[in-house]
């Protein structure tokens, strides 16, 4: 079933939901109650009647902003019928169709506008509102000690309503448009890792077009807004299997894209969703990477003693790439690395004491080329080698016994080299084929650890291997036709990136789109376990506002511009007020 069908059946779902509840309602208000089960129309109506914009009924099925705006229409149909106190607003935000059934079938529900009430509900409710005002001052005399006009008092109660519905609608509709800015347009995403340094660096805010590569549209259409996968860390730190999630894994849509005019090249930076998380199965809530794209489906990838190969080539590194590798260096003296980070940023580094020698041992995690020429030549340094993996030696790593204090003999897949029965490492990996959509491809025992995951993962297949033998959805095979395009993730840093080479090939539905700019730059911001040594906090400005996917090697600054269209947009309301205060003085 494709992606529009599914949804049309899933605003069916939800329009017969809303018929059946809310049918007597929509025949008080002067309506067929089959409007109640029309998509659109019914809310279309709610709007009609409580006197707000009708346009806004668009919002009501759209993935995500949807249930936001379906429970502000609840809430309007429910006041209408005086069910405004605050246990009747949280029944009919969190169990909006049962209660809302339990107001249509009552006998005694009415409307409570008053162009619809008899001369004796009118009565009825003046005198009501008269007792309400007369315990108000009673109250303010003998409790606070001031006594007000029941006049005053309801004057005051009206304009505090109105100010308060104001407030909440604006708050409401800010959230709606950043949640169609944020789901529909783009997203902000933190670099909290050093695996694209020094390209994007640690504590650098992007946004992303979620367009560059066509939309993606969303595949989990109930969840809370601005949340990727969880709600907050509820239980054991740092473990979010056991957290609560933000989305309704029940409510799936199938992978589906908008305008796929362009695919991942080669020498993007692209963001997309981790291929092995375990904990999300929805593929849009899966952990945002940010990688280079260095091979697309079809060529060939290769690491020879750390350097990169596609196709047999070197690759081509863009003027703003930095690729880095591991250093390890030997000193007389300790460095004074303080100071290394002021005059090269983001420096990640574990120092060790040489008790043989009385000197420092210095892992440093990358160094570009540029720079380890430099702390090569510093006084205090005896040598310096780069730290590069022994070829055909593989890279496993194994899982942790439950209490984490030893390694069982269970592979780490996702922390072990991909594939896990070859004989490689970050250092020296490849070559291999990148899967192309209409690849056939032989599926053995050889094979079996390199496409097991696109099978039945990224594929949806069930994928069993008996004794040897290949089932395919029951049925015994040695080919496999691949579905869709996949490619090879990097990390410019590559010493200190968990990427393709790890976890695999990327599939194209993991893909997010393409970082347009740094919004935000902070060093210090986030933590690095790995480093002796943590960088001082301070807001890089030359950073600020610099896109991401030029290729240039110097890139302008636009944050000042920036900054005078916040100025602009915040300080709008305050000059209007000043200008209309002025304006009614002259006029008096």
């Amino acid at each position: 079933m494709n992606y529009f069908l599914t949804y049309t059946v899933y605003v069916l779902i939800l329009s017969v939901l809303m018929g059946i509840s809310t049918w007597k309602l929509f025949k008080k208000m002067g309506y067929s109650p089959l409007l109640a089960f029309i998509p659109f129309c019914n809310y279309l109506v709610i709007l009609k009647e409580t006197k707000h914009p009708r346009w806004w009924a668009i919002l009501s099925y759209l993935p995500i902003v949807g249930p936001i705006m379906m429970s502000v229409f609840h809430l309007y149909l429910m006041d209408k019928f005086g069910k405004n106190l605050i246990q009747n607003k949280f029944l009919t935000v969190f169990l909006p169709f049962i209660y809302m059934a339990v107001v249509n079938y009552s006998k005694d529900t009415e409307i409570e506008d008053e162009e619809y009430l008899t001369e004796e509900q009118k009565n009825l409710k003046e005198q009501h509102n008269k007792i309400l005002n007369i315990s108000a001052q009673i109250f303010d005399l003998f409790v606070t000690g001031t006594g007000t006009s029941a006049k005053t008092s309801r004057f005051s109660s009206d304009e505090e309503g109105k100010k308060k519905d104001s407030f909440l609608g604006s708050v409401t509709f800010a959230v709606v448009f950043a949640t169609i800015i944020h789901v529909f347009v783009t997203q902000p995403f933190g670099i909290p890792t050093g695996s694209m340094e020094r390209t994007l660096l640690v504590g650098d805010f992007l946004f992303v077009n979620k367009w560059s590569y066509g939309y993606r549209l969303p595949m989990r259409p109930l969840a809370i807004p601005f949340l990727q996968g969880t709600i907050m860390d509820t239980g054991e730190k740092g473990n979010p299997k056991d957290d609560p999630k933000s989305y309704v894994d029940g409510v799936k849509l199938p992978y589906a894209r908008l305008l796929q005019f362009n695919k991942p090249q080669r020498n993007d930076v692209v963001v997309f969703n981790y291929p092995q998380d375990s904990v999300h199965t929805a593929i849009d809530r899966k952990d945002p990477y940010v990688k280079r794209c260095v091979a697309v489906a079809g060529d060939t990838f290769e690491m020879r003693a750390g350097r990169l190969f596609v196709n047999g080539k070197p690759e081509t590194v863009l003027g703003d790439q930095e690729v880095q590798h591991a250093y390890t260096v030997n000193t007389g003296t300790q460095l004074d690395i303080p100071s290394l980070y002021n005059t090269y940023g983001f420096l990640p580094v574990r120092e060790m004491q040489n008790e043989k020698s009385g000197g420092f041992v210095y892992m440093f995690q990358g160094l570009t080329d540029k720079t380890a020429k430099e702390i090569k030549a510093l006084p205090s340094v005896l040598s310096m080698e780069e730290n590069i993996y022994p070829k055909d030696s593989a890279t496993i790593s194994y899982k942790l016994n439950a209490d984490k204090t030893a390694y069982t003999k269970s592979i780490d897949t996702t922390q072990s080299i991909f594939p896990i029965n070859k004989p490689w490492n970050q250092d020296w990996y490849g070559p291999l084929k990148i899967p192309k959509k209409g690849d056939v491809v032989i599926i053995d025992k050889e094979s079996f650890p390199m496409y097991q995951w696109v099978i039945s993962k990224y594929e949806h297949n069930t994928l069993e291997n008996k004794n040897g033998k290949i089932f395919i959805n029951g049925k015994e095979t040695n080919q496999y036709t691949i579905q869709q395009d996949y490619y090879m993730m990097i990390g410019d840093n590559r010493d200190a990136s968990l990427d393709a080479r790890f976890f695999g090939f990327v599939p194209e539905e993991n893909i997010v789109g393409k970082p347009m700019f740094t919004w935000m730059s902070v060093q210090g911001v986030f933590s690095d376990a790995s480093s002796t040594y943590q960088a001082p906090k301070k807001v890089r400005w030359d950073r600020m506002f610099k896109a991401t996917n030029t290729g240039e090697a110097n890139k302008t600054s636009y944050w000042w511009v920036a900054v005078m269209i916040l100025i602009l947009f915040f300080g709008w309301e305050y000059f209007m007020k000043l200008f209309g205060k002025k304006k009614k003085e002259e006029d008096l």
